[in-house]
Order: structure tokens, then C-alpha cells, then sequence
């Protein structure tokens, strides 16, 4: 019979590509991850690994033993569910992936709303790049997540996990009020409002992230690279440098916190940023995942509210 434990690091090898990656993910040792992945393959009777310089490749039989893994780990998903919707009450914790704008905007509202109706259920909070998500569900460490994607960025399907879409929020560029804005710009097409601004300095989020990704592609679909001179993933501190003078940038709608800032411009591009809920597959019907995911929907603000649906 296959151990599903080792089913799962055979799952994680899948992905991140070599035994050290797995052993750091899960906080094993790799000669532990090595040792446990030799036991599945004498289960097996076939061998699962070859071995390619310092990194290991999956046989053909292994792969196939993959996809096998990720049906019997929704399927323990979905039985867990069912456990848990036999059980009175909701209780425990529920550890929960969240990036920065939707904890301040959305996450607050959403923990009182599911306190009133599920005083027994103790959700932790962990901010969560979305790029780390899939990793850190699969691995156990997250039982939801919310995530994000933008146009220029789109999330690929994730193995083993599911989303749902909560809602959708408008991006702008954000640029000092001095110089103006070249009136030839003002109200152009996105291309032509990113383009006014491609001589000047940039301030993105640091590398790695969507939102890195998603400035660079932006401008690079305009037809340049931007001159990136400040790395900064708080939005907050984004629009203050813009206000000081200090380059333009692309912000989220709800990265843009309190009155208008006379300091700086904000027009609107045609692109969206898409919020969603992630879980492992399976999972939708665990009453602690579908109560905090309506307890999400209950405090989107009336602004986005009805952008995402149930999908």
C-alpha cells in the first residue's frame, strides 16, 4: 500500500524540482526527504527518480504516480470536509495567507463577521506574497489564502489547488502633480498615458513579485522598459515617494488609502487587478474555508462589491 505522506513529498518534488527545495518547504532534512522517497519507490516497485547533475527528474511512472496523488489528496480534502460538517460547531484554527491591501481593506471586517457567527473558530493571519501561496497551501502551512492576479500577470492553474473570485479593483498610474500631465496624454489610451512617462524614473515592488511583474510587463506591452530607480512593495510609501517627487508608478485602487494627496495625479489605466480565494482542491465544502469565505464576500467594500460572484 502507498503512504500518502510520501505521495505528498513525491507531489512537492513535482513541483519545486529538487529534494532541498522539498526538505526547506516542509522542514525535513533533504537526506530524511531522500530516505522517504527510497521507501516509495521499493512500495512502487518501480523507479521513480533520475538523477541529472544535482537535481533529480521524475520517471514517466512517477509522474503518472503524480496525478494519482493529487486525486487522492482531494479526496482527503473532501473527507476531511465531511468530518468536519458531521462535527457540531466550528472550532480550531484556521490559518489563513492574506497580502498586505486586502489585510488592511478587507481582512478586519471579514474576522468581526465571522466572530459573531463562529465565535469557537480561531483564524490566524499571515501575510502572504500570492507568489508563495501555492507552496505554503500544499505544504499545510495555509488552509486559505487570498491571492491576486492582474492582466498583465495571469495566474497559471495551480495543481492541487482551487480558487474562487472575490472581487476586481481598478489600477492607475500614479505620477507627481508637477510636472502636469501632458494634456496629449490625458485620457489616451493606456499605451499613450504609460509612454508620457517612460522617460522618467520608476518605483515598483521589489522583484519576484506579481506586482513587480505586472509594472514591467505593463510598460513593456506600451513599447519600453521603465527606468526603475525605487523598490517598494507598501503602497503607502509608493504614493509618498511619488509625492516627493521621486519617479511614477502603477497602483491598485485599494493602495491608494485615505483623501486624495494634491501631491499626485492618479489616472485610470485599463487593467484590473482580480482577487481571489484559494484552497487546496477539495476543500470548498470545509465549513471553516466556506464560512471565512463568506465572511470575505460579507466585507468587500460597497466599491468592489459584486465584482467577482461565485464562479
Amino acid at each position: 500500500m502507498l503512504d500518502v505522506r510520501r505521495l505528498r513529498l513525491l507531489r512537492e518534488l513535482a513541483r519545486r524540482g529538487t529534494i532541498a527545495a522539498v526538505a526547506e518547504a516542509l522542514a525535513f532534512s533533504p537526506s530524511a526527504v531522500s530516505q522517504q522517497l527510497a521507501v516509495l519507490e521499493r512500495e512502487a516497485g518501480l523507479p521513480l527518480l533520475e538523477r541529472t547533475g544535482r537535481r533529480v527528474r521524475l520517471t514517466p511512472a512517477a509522474q503518472n504516480l503524480v496525478r494519482h496523488a493529487e486525486a487522492v489528496l482531494e479526496r482527503l480534502e473532501q473527507a476531511d470536509a465531511d468530518l468536519a460538517e458531521a462535527r457540531s460547531g466550528l472550532a480550531g484554527v484556521l490559518r489563513v495567507g492574506s497580502f498586505p491591501t486586502a489585510t488592511r481593506a478587507i481582512v478586519p471586517a471579514a474576522l468581526v463577521h465571522l466572530a459573531r457567527r463562529h465565535p469557537g473558530l480561531e483564524p490566524r493571519i499571515r501575510e502572504t506574497d500570492p507568489a508563495a501561496v501555492a507552496h505554503a497551501l500544499r505544504a499545510g502551512d495555509l488552509d486559505v489564502a487570498l491571492v491576486h492576479e492582474y492582466d498583465f500577470v495571469p495566474a497559471p492553474p495551480e495543481p492541487g489547488l482551487a480558487t474562487r473570485p472575490l472581487y476586481e479593483e481598478a489600477m492607475y498610474l500614479a505620477a507627481p502633480a508637477v510636472p502636469a500631465v501632458p494634456a496629449a496624454a490625458t485620457g489616451a489610451d493606456q499605451g499613450a498615458v504609460l509612454r508620457s512617462r517612460q522617460d522618467e524614473p520608476w518605483i515598483t515592488a521589489t522583484p519576484g513579485t506579481l506586482c513587480h511583474a505586472m509594472t514591467v510587463r505593463a510598460c513593456q506591452a506600451a513599447g519600453f522598459t521603465p527606468r526603475i530607480r525605487h523598490q517598494v512593495d507598501e503602497f503607502d510609501t509608493v504614493l509618498a515617494l511619488v509625492a516627493a517627487g521621486q519617479g511614477v508608478a502603477v497602483v491598485p485602487q485599494l493602495g491608494v488609502t485615505g483623501p486624495p494627496d494634491p501631491a499626485v495625479v492618479l489616472t485610470r489605466l485599463h487593467m484590473e487587478r482580480r482577487t481571489k480565494v484559494a484552497f487546496r482542491s477539495g476543500a470548498a465544502a470545509h465549513p471553516a474555508v466556506a464560512a471565512f469565505t463568506a465572511a470575505l464576500r460579507a466585507s468587500v467594500p460597497p466599491d468592489l462589491a459584486g465584482t467577482g460572484g461565485e464562479g
